[in-house]
């Protein structure tokens, strides 16, 4: 058996690395062992054990083997990966998902529920137009399961049962109900499950089914194999962790925080904080205080990373963690009281524990349901016991924890409900990326539980007061200074040169103003923004912005003021240029006597085997957006040949040339059409499926197409994409009561520099900067200084993206500073003088140098990057100087060794 299924499945559901390991390993076992209903125990325990040693024992009375991933890594898609797999490579149709509590068999149920966001099988071409069918524990005695029906006789199966449903020890001594005599069947439901001989049992979360009675109920079922998946395989007896002995594969959390997969979990404590000094009251509000400011500071830092990156806001939430149901009531008490916070939280709390009942638990439950919603008002939730396993939300980033954890797997279970990362990756910047714990008192604790050799945690270290301010802080638009002087300042609360004098006076002409800049991001491709400046730039700019303010119905002559368009963009044009430094877009690629393309291949399509759809579906074409229905063959582009439906997909491609690649594409695109042909009953239903599939279809074959890509090249040059950027408006965080501060003014304390704004610049392009150090802004003052500086500013995000890796890390790196002179540019950097030889700091400074020097090559002007010690910076100095001396140099390899 190869690994084809393997990897059509991990690539259509786009698996991680531990899930693709997962799904090799089971394509492994499928390999070697035969799994039926009569499968010899000790033979094929034997031969698992021969490649997978870890296994000891299957535990059970079918074999059963377990994969280990840590929470946040992705084990319900795991299921569907699993799931996809059984049924193209081993024609399985048959499955039992189990769930060991209500709120994990709702979240399965609409997790393998078509058109559900999350729904597992996206992308599974075999499930797209005949889902499987799912049997329930509420839906099951309607007969729906039941195959030997013409209907079901080639569909698949998934049962989704709580544990609870098939215990055999039920109150009363009584059968549960799956168990009993149905009248659609002649027997029960459950006899007729352990009665399949391709049954296959999905174990969530596991280390629940260890009990007895457990037990006993799936070794009842059957089935020809289990699969178990769980973060904890290990269960505690007394005061003793007994690991499971079936495990094939470990993913622990150590790995995935070490991969990048689930937040960095962080614990928060106060510098030389000193418990005795508080009784058990005191240090529980000041616990709930501390939260409650790690919690406004994550809001609002979630905040300005949606807006600065424009994505969907997070709204974040805090879990407090009470010792009973009495502590947890008062602990609201507390929360929703006017002397906490100014009653702010009232109304904002869910309490959630064993004790409410009816209306009162339905109500918190539903709240925990919908607390991922932005727009949901929950943003504190205290909890007894309550949130277990099953409660998958990606925003919880606070835990205030009020009761002891005595336990290690305790510790980790609690951790774990917040360790998924709500864009799925780490974004790099770390109120988004980590989780924390505010744990005055068991800090050292936690600290020690982390640091063991065994530990599966990996703790940083949050200082409440430095890390995170004591006062709430705030996001804030700064808007480019260009910006307020055409347009005027934003109408959120921001910071503006109220000097600076306003170009145009008029609401019209601001209007035109704005239309105009927006025009200008569609010119970004010139040489230089001088290049605006041109009488045919300026006509097609000043057509846009015509088109932009024209209103929507003609008004009459006297109801708006009419606008020089023509003046308004030359006025536009002519500040911009004099505010912006053109910072230019390149790229290295081939000179022109590179040679590539495509080597000659046979086109391997055996696992394709689309159907035909409905011709009541609609279609929408992905890019050209246009939709029809298949009954309305009229709507389609008609082509000559089958084969140009594949071709004219494959021509977008921007690597594949129709000149050059004519030949091979139409080789591949007949041998598609003969392999549909060859399973397809006619050639109406060919046509169906190369419209319907034929995004599908053609990414079939362009991804066998770069398996086979060559390119050599002599040379690569360096080409401009862009000119110039635009700049935009930045949001920044700043503590709630922060004022502008005269950047010139001494900081006296320098550790709370970062929540600072700063203004009074004569040249900046903004008028406001944050700096990260005290060097930073004596390095502005420097600047502001210099009669040779004629404008600079501090780069946010993606305007450089100078890409660099190291053995280390990789990513995009911004300078610092971007300044420009009369005669040259200047990327700066300061630093602190005992990270100058840093390997990360030297890689970036590489990755720099090499953009300055394109830069230079392709734009006429000098590029410069220095990299300057912290010490080095003082209100003497002049860019030039600092340049003379601190102008990086890449160190050859020669002199390095």
């Amino acid at each position: 058996m190869s690994l084809q299924h393997v990897n059509a499945v991990a690539n259509r559901l786009s698996l991680r690395p531990p899930q693709r390991e997962s799904l090799q390993i089971l394509d492994r076992l499928c390999e070697i062992v035969d799994f039926e209903k009569m499968t010899n125990m000790a033979e094929a325990l034997k031969v698992i054990q021969s490649e997978f040693p870890s296994v000891q024992d299957f535990e059970r009375e079918f074999p059963s083997l377990c994969f280990a991933l840590a929470t946040g890594v992705g084990k319900t898609r795991l299921m569907g990966a699993f799931i996809s797999y059984l049924y193209r490579a081993e024609g399985i149709r048959n499955y039992f998902v189990l769930a060991p509590n209500l709120t994990i068999y709702n979240k399965l149920i609409a997790d393998f529920t078509p058109n559900n966001p999350k729904y597992v099988f996206q992308g599974i071409s075999e499930f797209a137009m005949e889902p499987p069918e799912i049997i329930t524990g509420d839906n099951y005695e309607s007969g729906r399961g039941i195959r030997g029906g013409r209907l079901f006789d080639e569909g698949v199966h998934i049962n989704i049962f709580n544990i609870s449903k098939i215990n055999s020890e039920v109150r009363g001594g009584a059968a549960p109900r799956i168990k009993r005599l149905g009248e659609y069947i002649g027997e029960s439901y459950f006899d007729y499950l352990s009665k399949l001989d391709d049954l296959v049992l999905i174990m969530d979360e596991s280390h629940r089914y260890r009990a007895s009675a457990g037990v006993r109920a799936l070794n009842e079922l059957k089935p020809i194999l289990g699969l178990e998946l769980t973060a904890t395989p290990q269960v505690i007896q007394g005061q003793y962790t007994v690991p499971f002995k079936n495990i094939i594969y470990s993913y622990p959390l150590s790995k995935a925080l070490e991969d990048g997969f689930v937040k960095a979990p962080c614990v928060a404590t106060r510098e030389n904080f000193n418990v005795d000094n508080y009784d058990k009251a005191g240090l529980e509000r000041l616990k709930l205080e501390d939260g409650i400011h790690i919690h406004e500071e994550t809001k609002v830092q979630l905040e300005v990373f949606a807006r600065e990156n424009d994505v969907n806001r997070v709204k974040p939430f805090m879990l407090v963690v009470a010792e009973d149901t009495t502590h947890a009531s008062r602990l609201r008490a507390i929360i929703e009281d006017d002397e906490f916070f100014a009653g702010q939280y009232r109304g904002k709390v869910a309490e959630v524990h064993s004790n409410q009942r009816g209306e009162e638990r339905d109500e918190n439950v539903q709240k925990l349901l919908s607390v991922e919603n932005p727009d949901d008002t929950t943003e504190i939730v205290i909890h007894v016991d309550q949130l277990k396993e099953g409660w998958d939300v990606t925003n919880l980033y606070t835990i205030v924890p009020l009761r002891a954890f005595n336990s290690r797997t305790l510790i980790e279970q609690a951790i774990g409900r917040g360790l998924r990362l709500p864009y799925g990756k780490r974004v790099g910047v770390p109120a988004v990326d980590r989780l924390t714990i505010v744990a005055h008192d068991k800090f050292q604790e936690i600290i020690d539980e982390a640091n063991r050799g065994d530990s599966v945690l990996k703790i940083g270290l949050v200082v409440i007061g430095k890390d995170i301010p004591d006062k709430h802080s705030k996001a804030i638009e700064v808007r480019t200074n260009l910006e307020e002087r055409l347009i005027g300042s934003p109408s959120s609360e921001g910071h503006t040169n109220t000097e600076q004098r306003s170009f145009f006076n008029t609401e019209p002409e601001r209007k035109a103003a704005k239309a105009a800049l927006d025009a200008i991001q569609h010119f970004e491709r010139l040489r230089s923004s001088r290049d605006l400046n041109s009488a045919e730039v300026q006509e097609q700019i000043a057509a846009r912005v015509a088109e932009a303010i024209k209103p929507v119905q003609a008004d009459l002559p006297t109801m708006e003021e009419k606008v020089d368009v023509k003046q308004v963009v030359a006025e536009v044009t002519k500040q911009f240029i004099e505010m912006s430094i053109d910072i230019p877009k390149i790229v290295v690629v081939p000179s022109e006597d590179a040679t590539y393309g495509f080597r000659e291949f046979d086109l391997d399509s055996k696992n394709i085997r689309l159907q035909p759809v409905s011709k009541d579906i609609l279609i929408q074409n992905l890019q050209s957006n246009e939709r029809y229905k298949l009954q309305d063959s009229s709507n389609v582009a008609s082509e000559k040949r089958l084969e140009d439906y594949l071709v004219r997909g494959l021509i977008d491609f921007d690597d594949i040339s129709y000149d050059e690649h004519a030949e091979l594409l139409y080789k591949l695109a007949g041998q598609m059409i003969a392999h549909l042909q060859s399973y397809l009953a006619n050639e109406d239903e060919v046509f169906n499926v190369l419209v319907s599939h034929n995004r599908q279809l053609v990414d079939a074959i362009y991804a066998q197409m770069q398996q086979h890509y060559f390119e050599t090249a002599t040379s690569y040059e360096v080409k401009i994409t862009k000119g110039f950027r635009t700049l935009r408006s930045t949001n920044v965080l700043a503590a709630a009561d922060e004022d502008i501060r005269p950047f010139r003014q001494p900081v006296e304390e320098r550790k709370y520099i970062r929540g600072m704004i700063f203004g009074g610049f004569s040249k900046c392009l903004y008028p406001t900067q944050k700096f990260d150090s005290d060097s930073e802004r004596r390095f502005a003052v420097v600047l502001e200084n210099d009669k040779q500086a004629l404008k600079w500013f501090k780069p946010g995000r993606s305007v450089f993206a100078i890409h660099y890796r190291s053995g280390i890390e990789e990513g995009d790196y911004e300078p610092d500073f971007v300044v420009e002179t009369k005669n040259a540019k200047y990327l700066c950097e300061p630093k602190q003088k005992d990270a100058m030889n840093d390997a990360v700091v030297i890689t970036k400074a590489e990755a720099a140098f090499e953009w300055c020097r394109n830069a230079s090559k392709v734009t006429g002007t000098p590029w410069v990057y220095v990299l300057i010690p912290h010490d080095a910076i003082d209100e003497s100095k002049t860019l030039a100087g600092l340049a003379a001396t601190f102008t990086y140099q890449p160190i050859k390899r020669s002199e390095a060794t």
